[in-house]
């Protein structure tokens, strides 16, 4: 697509919406819902900004709106929860090693086009992989982010729910975790003969979450014009439940 000339300048000028960064170490999956639901109702409301929060979950397998019964084939010692949710498309794997980023955004103020918000959430990633010197893109017909060479290989999911324009879910980026599970748990995203990889898997060496995170909050911010800024800790009292509260800014 051609560069409309100035462009560039004038999304670098563009006033930015103030918004809240959410950083929490590893987080059980429910309640990490619980967390993004109370800030979806406190967003619509006006009572807080916007809200990003970046994650790790232990070992879970999340069922999508669109997820049929072939595609759970867990081991019974998998040690996995299985949860089912409200969010769009089919399953998937979270566990140690995987950053997960849930934007509470009103998509009122971003387009209201859930099909722009997705390719957007797509775009951050693609940008925080650039800060790793890697080269991912999107497959056309396929969602989420990937290493698009012979062998295509996912690296990024995403899977969204919008309610009244508040969206909750988000975005996965597999930074170092065994790839496994995509595979031999699920057939992750009800794709047969997907592949699935990691920064480390590409970059051949360990990479710690913490090296993600200040790269894809970056990219959100750029991405979605937003000045992010850690949630005040004093001021977050009664929105989210305490045991998350206690965690805040305190990130794995």
């Amino acid at each position: 697509m051609a560069q409309v000339p100035g462009s560039r300048h004038l999304q670098s000028l563009a006033v930015r919406r103030s918004a809240y960064l959410l950083e929490l170490g590893e987080t059980p999956y429910r309640e990490a819902w619980d967390l993004q639901r109370s800030l979806a109702a406190a967003v619509s409301q006006g009572a807080v900004p916007e809200t990003v929060i970046l994650l790790e979950h232990p070992a879970t397998v999340t069922a999508g709106r669109r997820t049929t019964a072939e595609e759970l084939h867990l081991p019974e010692n998998a040690g996995a929860e299985v949860v089912e949710t409200d969010r769009g498309g089919r399953s998937t794997y979270h566990g140690p090693g995987q950053l997960v980023c849930y934007p509470i955004l009103d998509l009122r103020q971003h387009g209201k086009d859930v099909k722009r918000y997705c390719r957007e959430l797509e775009e951050s990633a693609i940008r925080a992989l650039a800060g790793f010197g890697l080269k991912a893109g999107r497959i056309e017909g396929l969602t989420g982010v990937w290493m698009p060479d012979e062998t295509p290989r996912k690296i990024a999911s995403l899977g969204v729910h919008v309610s009244r324009w508040i969206t909750t879910h988000g975005l996965s980026l597999n930074v170092d975790l065994d790839p496994a599970p995509f595979t031999e748990w699920i057939t992750a995203c009800g794709l047969d003969s997907a592949a699935f990889t990691s920064v480390a898997g590409e970059l051949g060496r360990p990479v710690a979450v913490a090296e993600a995170r200040p790269l894809l909050a970056a990219a959100l911010a750029d991405v979605f014009e937003l000045e992010l800024d850690d949630v005040p800790a004093e001021d977050g009292a009664g929105l989210w439940p305490q045991p998350l509260h206690e965690r805040m800014g305190a990130p794995a």
